[in-house]
């Protein structure tokens, strides 16, 4: 056998060995997300899972070992992936910390900010939240005005940020501040600080779904230390727009199944519409329209999972297009939003319902709800066609 087939065999059995049963069920809610920090709170099945492998570095399978991760190749990494989704297994961790601030600070951290901030990442045990936008900077992102002021041995953050999703739970962010207002661009910095220090506050923001997961984040007189600096001073837009390309990566995971339909799989929701609508003689969906729109919907869904894959391995060998975060996000969000549209109509009436235990809490329709923040967290919609126009087709700008 090969190096890659004896893994790939070896991977199997250990997976099947070591991933419980109930991390083996599709994700129904947000009780069933890990995502790991001082503050979690893990049934026994997810703690064996986390802990089972993080021991693996297989949290973070690409990461190099001296930072808590796997030091896994390209492939094996394809490997691990493929397997996990053929036993149906959930991600044992999600993670701001893994999905967009982890990458950032491999590109652009210091030895010692790796070796204290990745293997805490990896293993589930620091939770960050994100201080991007803000009440006057959103898609004008640059335009922010949180300050830093040096005071010698540390900063002095003073201002305030919004749609800080989960700071009410997380442990640390990652936050752009002003520390020059001779440039727009060249006078931003990137900063991690503790959520707990003094004058961190949050108010979380209602949504229409009735849940809350951003926040408002104002910070008052915050000192953070100056080796919490991360990359050159007034230089952070650069470490910004990096995050970013990984964050618009993360979101366009929506578009493979999330929320009520989890880890389900292509056929998720056709299963999902069997069971609101019925099936005829024959054992199909009984709406022959809505059988044919989720047909549609499913050709579509498998296109966009083979781009993912096309473009993830393009990434792995630093052969992406700069563009391509974008395609992926606005694809991905608008996906999403379909196939919760879909879900609504199998549903009908009864998909509205708010609050009783047969609708586990209105599970369906919050979700359906939730997705309209899709094509505006992380960059709008229109933000990243202009991206695509202009750097993809080569347009002229306004």
């Amino acid at each position: 056998m090969s190096d890659l087939e004896t893994f790939h065999a070896e991977t199997r059995a250990w997976l099947e060995a070591n991933c419980p049963a109930a991390m083996r069920q599709p994700v129904r809610g947000e009780g069933d997300i890990v995502w790991g920090g001082r503050k979690a709170q893990l049934s026994p099945d997810q703690k064996a899972w986390l802990d089972a492998m993080a021991s693996r570095g297989w949290t973070v399978p690409d990461w190099p070992k001296d930072y808590g991760g796997g030091g896994l190749s390209p492939e094996q990494t394809k490997i691990l992936r493929q397997e996990m989704a053929r036993l149906g297994c959930r991600n044992p961790l999600n993670s701001f910390g893994i999905s967009m601030l982890g990458p950032a600070l491999l590109k652009y951290g210091t030895e010692e900010q790796k070796k204290r901030f990745l293997p805490e990442i990896a293993r589930g045990e620091i939770r960050w939240c994100q201080g991007y936008s803000e009440p006057n900077a959103g898609s004008d992102l640059a335009g922010l005005q949180t300050s830093a002021e040096d005071k010698g041995d540390h900063f002095l953050v003073n201002g305030q940020k919004v749609w800080t999703s989960y700071a009410d739970k997380a442990d640390w962010i990652f936050c752009l501040v002003r520390t020059s207002k001779e440039s727009k661009h060249n006078g931003i910095s990137f900063l991690l600080f503790d959520m707990e220090s003094p004058g961190v506050s949050t108010k979380p923001i209602l949504l229409i779904s009735g849940y809350s997961p951003f926040c408002e984040t104002f910070f008052d007189n915050v000192e953070v230390p100056k080796d919490q600096l991360v990359g050159e001073l007034n230089k952070g837009w650069d470490v910004a727009k990096y995050l970013l390309g990984h964050e618009r990566e993360m979101i366009s995971g929506m578009g493979l199944g999330g929320g009520g339909l989890g880890s389900g799989g292509p056929a998720a929701l056709a299963e999902e519409a069997k069971r609101a609508v019925g099936v005829d003689a024959d054992g199909r969906l009984a709406d022959p329209l809505l059988r044919a729109q989720i047909a549609l919907f499913e050709v579509r869904e498998r296109a966009f999972r083979a781009m993912s894959e096309k473009f993830m391995d393009e990434l792995k060998y630093g052969k992406t297009h700069p563009a391509q975060p974008s395609m992926m996000k606005y694809y991905g969000t608008e996906l999403n939003k379909a196939r919760y549209e879909l879900v609504m109509a199998a549903g009908g009436s009864d998909a509205l319902e708010w609050e009783s235990e047969g609708s586990e809490g209105g599970t369906k329709a919050r979700a359906w709800l939730r997705t309209k923040a899709n094509s505006i967290e992380g960059g709008t919609s229109e933000i990243q066609l202009n991206i695509i126009a202009k750097r993809i087709l080569e347009l002229p700008g306004a």
